[in-house]
């Protein structure tokens, strides 16, 4: 998972113009390093931290008053995951954001947004996980628990929804839209690296989801590990097929140029992969294929709604992780083989078409509750950081510097710089 984030970085820098290249690397350089400050001081402790109560954790800051609950394996593959629900939002807010800014909402993100999210849907008491509480009515009387494997919701929901609000407030570069509102392609600069990043990124979503059972020695592990996995590449292989056909062939109808996309590929295939995490442990993989054929669709109509809403993401980050994220916990409740606990029976009682037990239409229900819950616990508190940073005028670069590019302007350090060829 940790190696996601060389995938994000090729994918990112490939989708930018080449004067943004290293602005954009060096973003994803410190996601990791800042990432893993932040959530060692308090990430972790607001997730996952005991004791802690149904809204957040509060133990384990700076990795002290360790006890039997803390394992170093387990805040590693939580640590990689929170950088991976940060860095969604950097693709989204590409090439016009000031680069200090960038460290204060990453911090922010890493530290507080994310861990609360994942105390509400992982932690032993969170309430999405618990139904308000370790002894609730809820859980007790219903056996209600939030469905979300691998993060569709927790990860990618979050991350999305804080890219929208970034890129809403920011507003789009300059030249993205003309005058008369119709779309200016602005192409990133190298379409190779940015295929390489989406070919990381296939493989690295198949530990993102298969890792998820965090454990491969007890019995059973290896089947739901190695059906993960299967789940994941065909929900990615259906979204990516789905978003490519959906591409072409809507601009043929529109009487438009038509083209085999291999960016609209690569992200299909992202969104669909996204929308396994929430249940690839627990379907059959025909299942697989018909939530990424849907997440493929999702995506491509947040694609075009984005452009519609004049709201400019490089990246496409809200149409594949928002997107392919809501379609990943809403359809998840209908198709899992097992799904919840009655609290009557103690057995499983399957999803809406494997049960149809009133327990998985209630299912639905609490998935659909956590959804709007991470959205707008994250679009409230992105609002509140993007918003006032904004009104205090240092969330964007001055059109001189935009213009310009980033890389030189904040780094000096040009990714294609002119001198290394004039002597040629």
């Amino acid at each position: 998972v940790s190696v996601m984030q060389t995938g994000f970085a090729f994918l990112e820098a490939g989708s930018v113009r080449s004067k943004n290249t290293t602005n954009i690397i060096m973003k994803n350089v410190l996601d990791l390093f800042i990432g893993a400050i932040m959530y060692f001081a308090i990430g972790y402790s607001f997730a996952y931290g005991k004791p802690g109560n149904a809204f957040i954790g509060h133990n384990y800051f700076f990795a002290t008053n360790m006890d039997e609950n803390f394992t170093y394996a387990g805040w590693f593959f939580q640590y990689v995951f929170a950088a991976t629900a940060s860095t969604i939002v950097s693709g989204a807010m590409a090439e016009r954001t000031e680069f200090t800014t960038y460290m204060v909402y990453f911090t922010f993100l890493t530290g507080f947004v994310y861990p609360v999210v994942a105390h509400w849907c992982w932690s032993e008491v969170g309430w999405l996980k618990v139904g308000m509480g370790e002894n609730s009515y809820v859980i007790r009387t219903h056996g209600l628990s939030y469905i979300d494997y691998a993060g569709s919701g927790v990860v990618h929901l979050t991350g999305g929804s804080a890219a929208l609000v970034g890129a809403i407030a920011l507003g789009p570069r300059i030249g993205r839209f003309k005058p008369d509102g119709t779309v200016n392609d602005l192409p990133g600069h190298t379409v190779t690296v940015a295929a390489l990043g989406g070919f990381i990124l296939f493989v690295g979503f198949m530990a993102f989801n298969g890792g998820s059972q965090l454990s491969i020695s007890n019995p059973g592990d290896g089947n739901v590990v190695a059906l993960s996995v299967m789940n994941t590449v065909l929900g990615g292989a259906s979204g990516a097929i789905v978003a490519m056909l959906v591409y072409k062939t809507t601009d043929a109808i529109r009487g438009e140029d038509h083209y085999w996309s291999l960016l609209i590929t690569i992200n299909g295939g992202l969104a669909g992969m996204v929308s396994m995490c929430a249940g690839c442990n627990d379907m059959l993989p025909w299942a697989a294929v018909v939530i990424g054929t849907i997440a493929g669709l999702a995506f491509m109509g947040w694609h075009h709604l984005m452009l519609f809403c004049k709201i400019d993401d490089p990246l496409d980050a809200v149409a594949v992780h928002l997107g392919g994220g809501l379609a990943g916990v809403l359809l998840a409740p209908i198709f899992v083989m097992k799904g919840l606990t009655s609290p009557e029976t103690q057995q499983h009682v399957g999803g809406i078409i494997y049960g149809g037990n009133y327990l998985a239409f209630q299912s639905f229900g609490w998935n659909l509750l956590g959804a709007v819950a991470i959205i707008g616990w994250t679009v409230a508190i992105s609002t509140l950081l993007f918003g006032s940073m904004k009104l205090l005028g240092v969330l964007r670069v001055s059109e001189a510097d935009e213009l310009r590019g980033l890389d030189e302007i904040k780094h000096g350090e040009p990714a294609y710089p002119i001198k290394s060829y004039s002597d040629q």
